[in-house]
């Protein structure tokens, strides 16, 4: 998601004389490596629950570990950008791939909180942060010419999404084979694979010392305090909290939450993979439909339609097709998020400082998700059940559905003139 503003700039720098038989080959290694990295990254609720009781941990324990992963995505997220910009991005995607690797593996060694907070939260979601969206389109965006690039773009981000679909389920079945301790081991050791994927990439690092962005630097926090005056821009990042929270708890406390109802760990399996699949569609539609109507009130019908959802799920008595169902709905619903999110700061604050902004506004997403994860363990820790998590997201459904409401669709460019 924090790619969207890097694509941008990279895109318009680029030329488009490339032939189909030079870019074909790296756009297929970019749409690979990012369906690994996004499927291993929701896989890991698979584990919540045989792992904790190897343990004798809560459930709050892996689920404090997963949600610092998550913030550590965010912050690592803006670092490997930076380094992308001076080192170049094959060095960085294959730093990651290391530190994810290592991550997963010394998961199945981790006996202590601190230990899986280090392996699970920090190693995975500096790896993360170093093979998503952020460094890898910017690389498609390099590669693909100019009449070929969005619709290039949009294939590279829906395979984040059918990694979900495709990658989950086979982590499952590995832990059905072998057990949670030798699948940590296995995946771990599979995700060195991603190299082969990261090093097709080099061919278009990005070149260049970044004199503009010391420029910009300089003055970021000024920037920063000029948008934060903008009553749309805070409105905008108080709500995308509310999608960070809403599937960050999904996908890490879902394949949970089926056990607890008596069903197989293969049924949350194919609940997230499930979501991966329905996300595809449900965000390039919300991309088209953020060209023909309002933005806000997009975002708006998008937060009351998870409302919905969860409220549909709760009622229903629990069985294999409401949970397909909710999984199906939820997808749709589940990036259609950040078309609009994304558009909104572009047209505010224009291009020129939009990695920035939109920076600010993917933490908070990334804050929402540490929340919904560690209130999730944490919750079930103390009452037993999903309940209280349950209709707190719903609340904030709501919430988030009111605050969008009112923003005002306008440039505020003028704000960050002076800085």
């Amino acid at each position: 998601m924090l790619a969207t503003p890097i694509v941008l700039e990279a895109a318009a720098t680029m030329s488009s004389s490339v032939s189909r038989q030079t870019y074909l080959p790296i756009l297929i290694s970019a749409c690979l490596l990012l369906v690994l990295s996004f499927g291993y990254r929701a896989g890991f609720g698979l584990f919540m629950q045989p792992l904790s009781d190897a343990r004798g941990w809560g459930r709050d324990v892996l689920a404090l570990a997963l949600a610092i992963q998550n913030l550590a995505w965010g912050v690592f997220a803006i670092v490997a950008g930076g380094l992308t910009d001076r080192f170049g991005s094959a060095k960085v995607m294959l730093s990651a791939i290391v530190l994810y690797a290592l991550g997963m593996f010394t998961m199945a060694y981790s006996t202590s909180e601190i230990a899986i907070i280090s392996t699970a939260g920090l190693l995975v979601g500096a790896g993360v942060a170093g093979t998503s969206f952020g460094v890898v389109l910017p690389v498609i965006a390099r590669a693909v010419p100019e009449a070929k690039r969005a619709q290039a773009l949009g294939i590279g981000t829906a395979a984040g999404s059918f990694g979900q679909f495709l990658i989950v389920p086979l982590m499952q079945i590995v832990v059905d084979a072998v057990g949670w301790f030798q699948a940590l081991q296995f995946l771990g050791l599979s995700a060195l694979a991603m190299a082969a994927f990261a090093l097709p990439l080099a061919r278009y690092e990005q070149s260049g010392a970044t004199a503009n962005a010391n420029e910009v630097q300089q003055s970021l926090w000024q920037i920063a305090s000029r948008a934060f005056r903008v009553r749309s821009y805070v409105l905008l990042i108080t709500g995308f909290f509310v999608c960070g929270f809403h599937v960050a708890f999904i996908t890490v406390h879902m394949p949970g939450y089926v056990v607890d109802l008596g069903f197989d760990a293969s049924i949350g399996a194919w609940s997230i993979s499930l979501i991966g699949l329905c996300n595809v569609v449900g965000a390039y539609s919300a991309g088209m439909l953020s060209n023909r109507y309002a933005m806000r009130k997009l975002l708006t019908f998008i937060y009351l339609g998870r409302v919905v959802a969860i409220g549909t799920f709760l009622i229903l008595p629990p069985s294999i097709p409401s949970i397909l169902l909710f999984s199906a709905s939820m997808g749709f619903l589940w990036l259609a998020t950040v078309p609009p999110t994304s558009g909104l700061v572009a047209l505010f604050f224009g291009t020129r400082y939009m990695t920035f902004l939109y920076g600010i506004v993917f933490f908070s997403h990334q804050l929402g998700s540490f929340s919904g994860i560690w209130l999730g363990g944490k919750l079930y820790e103390i009452y037993g059940n999903y309940d209280g998590i349950w209709y707190t997201g719903m609340a904030l459904g709501v919430l988030a559905a009111l605050l969008h409401w009112p923003i005002q669709e306008k440039p505020y460019t003028e704000q960050l003139a002076t800085a």
